[in-house]
């Protein structure tokens, strides 16, 4: 493993600063992707009848949130 490691970090060292932003960017949303797909497949194992709100109930706790802050 530290074989690979060391292996990757050269060749991020050898990559053009413009690859190496895309790169990151690319693999930020990745990663921000696989999180909320893992987020949704727990919500989805664990959700029970009443444990969310509907369209209006979620409106109408947003909307009050938002007052209170003001």
């Amino acid at each position: 493993m530290k074989i690979r490691r060391q292996q990757l970090h050269n060749l991020v060292d050898q990559m053009p600063k413009d690859e190496l932003e895309r790169a990151w960017e690319l693999l930020t949303t990745l990663y921000y992707d696989a999180y909320m797909l893992k987020a949704i497949q727990y919500a989805q194992r664990t959700l029970k009848p009443g444990d969310s709100f509907t369209t209006e109930e979620a409106m109408r706790v947003l909307s009050n949130d938002y007052l209170m802050k003001l």
